[in-house]
């Protein structure tokens, strides 16, 4: 178990992300299964990334943490 989660490597891990969405819900897993740390190191690169995207990612990742 990696305690740290970084966005980059995630992507990479998980090619077969496609959407904003798939990515929020893959990091929603990820700190429901024990990544207590995330860095956002670069934007998402889908066409769906919304304005409002890093919000959304730490939201994404802190549902699971509280």
């Amino acid at each position: 178990m990696c305690l740290m989660l970084y966005l980059s490597s995630l992507l990479i891990e998980e090619k077969q992300i496609e959407t904003f969405d798939e990515l929020l819900d893959v990091i929603k897993s990820r700190a429901k299964n024990g990544e207590i740390f995330f860095r956002i190191d670069l934007k998402p690169p889908f066409p769906d990334t919304p304005e409002n995207w890093e919000d959304r990612v730490e939201s994404a990742f802190n549902s699971y943490l509280e």
